[in-house]
């Protein structure tokens, strides 16, 4: 797949509200209430992104949740990227937040 243009990229963050650029990543912090409710989302997460077939990295301190995406077999941003973080976005709504 093809990286994203820089302008491709900033289009696609304007509409993923809390997703900021990283390098050639884009990545989020999402928190919770307690480590509980923070391992349900990140659980929610790996079932999306193994249906998907697009992981992303993950960083887990107690109730804070660091999730960072890019596609490392295209050597930057895609499609597939964004598409994931629209989904992640999706699931932190349904997480008990």
């Amino acid at each position: 797949m093809t990286p994203l243009s820089d302008s491709d990229i900033q289009n696609a963050l304007a509409g993923l509200p809390a997703w900021n650029l990283s390098g050639n990543a884009i990545q989020r912090i999402f928190e919770f209430s307690d480590f509980a409710r923070a391992m349900e989302f990140v659980n929610q997460v790996a079932a999306e992104a193994e249906e998907a077939n697009h992981h992303p990295d993950i960083l887990i301190n107690y109730s804070r949740v660091t999730l960072t995406l890019t596609s490392h077999d295209s050597g930057g941003l895609t499609k597939r990227d964004v598409a994931m973080a629209r989904k992640i976005s999706s699931l932190s709504g349904k997480a008990a937040a």
